[in-house]
């Protein structure tokens, strides 16, 4: 069955609340299916995915991030213009070019380096608490979880963290402008921001070019392919444009579907409070079961068949890593959030095969550290019960929220 048999719409405000039913309808009835609105054939099991992530000869990656590739309006590509080509990135290149990229970055974003961040983001998490402890409530996402990957990304790239702001609102801008579903006006002010952090990037790294030293980017700008070549200054920019938008919108997501998904179990939660052996199993479970990125884009470069359904060449492919990490054929029960589920990792949150992601060492890092840290310094946390507490995004191939106002129980300063 190519044809959607139901109402398939993942910006209406009912699926953006819970997506999941119509996932599992999908997963039933149409695995595979045209969605005619967004010219884009939905893949929904997991097994059908994995065969495409493996299959990069028929499934190309080219534009694995834009929703649309219909040209943009002729405003918005003229401030592009201005800037530098978007891509080939590690997310959507292929063959030669993205083996290259990937070997480079690789020898400079290894996970002992991720491993080697532990103390820094504990001292972040802290440090951010501090700040809005004694309030007794606070928006979790405006005042810590973006606050926090932005953090631990820029000490990486050795940028200033009172630029995180500006590098925050340049990644949604960028993000907004890959679904492009804004007006023009709108998308004209998006591309301005993208290729603002295009020369903000460009300009620190050309600057530490001929710079020695054991950091990421001299390492970066060091590393080497067999035939010597290394990354030139505008593949640099890319990568690090790339490690800020993927590094950080990630985390913030899990930040917030993790802390609304442990305090809609219980359960749950008392069981890894009490046992911290659960906690690495507990982010497996949460990035599975709330999956921030809901997929990724493919190019179809031959006529093929998937799941008995015929998928012309140059149609365009969403591969559902939300609906696969709830496939009942792949995961025992998996509408069940469940923190000692075996194997943890089996999930796709991160993508599979040559293009999984390379930053996912250090989202865990984070994300072990962050979640019970809240717990433990927020008393009987809890999400606000004022009407719009709790506002999802609106991308549709994320799955996250702008806004999280929460509550916890201010602890008396102790006297003597």
């Amino acid at each position: 069955m190519s044809g959607c048999p139901m109402h398939f719409d993942p910006l209406s405000a009912e699926q953006i609340a819970d997506p999941y039913p119509i996932y599992a309808r999908l997963r039933r009835e149409a695995p595979v299916f045209y969605d005619e609105a967004h010219d884009l054939w939905i893949v929904t099991r997991y097994d059908h995915v994995l065969a495409v992530v493996r299959d990069t000869e028929t499934f190309s990656s080219e534009n694995a991030v834009r929703a649309s590739v219909k040209p943009l309006p002729r405003p918005v590509l003229d401030v592009l213009a201005t800037g530098r080509p978007l891509t080939p990135t590690l997310t959507d290149s292929d063959g030669d070019v993205h083996r290259r990229l990937r070997l480079l970055v690789s020898k400079a974003f290894t996970p002992k380096r991720a491993a080697q961040m532990e103390g820094r983001v504990r001292e972040t998490v802290d440090a951010l608490i501090d700040e809005f402890v004694h309030e007794g409530r606070t928006d979790i996402i405006e005042k810590f979880a973006w606050h926090l990957p932005l953090i631990t990304i820029t000490d990486i790239l050795d940028v200033p963290r009172e630029d995180a702001p500006s590098l925050h609102r340049w990644s949604v801008s960028w993000l907004r402008l890959m679904q492009a579903t804004d007006g023009v006006e709108e998308l004209v002010a998006r591309a301005e921001d993208v290729v603002a952090m295009q020369r903000y990037f460009m300009d620190r790294i050309q600057a530490r070019v001929d710079e020695e030293g054991d950091d990421f980017m001299p390492a970066l700008l060091r590393a080497r392919t067999a035939d010597g070549r290394p990354l030139t200054v505008e593949e640099a920019m890319r990568v690090s444009v790339n490690l800020i938008i993927a590094g950080h919108v990630t985390v913030t997501r899990s930040i917030g579907n993790g802390l609304t998904t442990l305090l809609a179990h219980p359960d749950q939660l008392d069981a890894v409070m009490r046992d911290p052996d659960l906690v690495p199993a507990m982010v497996e479970e949460i990035l599975r079961y709330e999956s921030p990125a809901q997929g990724l884009f493919r190019t179809v470069r031959a006529d093929t068949v998937l799941g008995g359904v015929e998928i012309p060449a140059g149609a365009r492919l969403m591969l559902h890593w939300a609906s696969a990490n709830r496939d009942e054929k792949a995961f025992s029960n998996p509408g069940v959030f469940d923190v000692t589920r075996e194997p943890p990792a089996a999930h796709v949150a991160f993508g599979k095969g040559v293009h999984a992601c390379l930053g996912a060492p250090l989202a865990r890092l984070q994300l072990k550290i962050a979640l019970p840290r809240l717990f433990e310094r927020l008393p009987n946390l809890r999400v606000a019960a004022s009407e719009g507490a709790a506002v999802r995004d609106t991308i549709f191939f994320a799955r996250g929220f702008t806004k999280l106002d929460v509550e916890w129980d201010v602890r008396e300063p102790s006297s003597g």
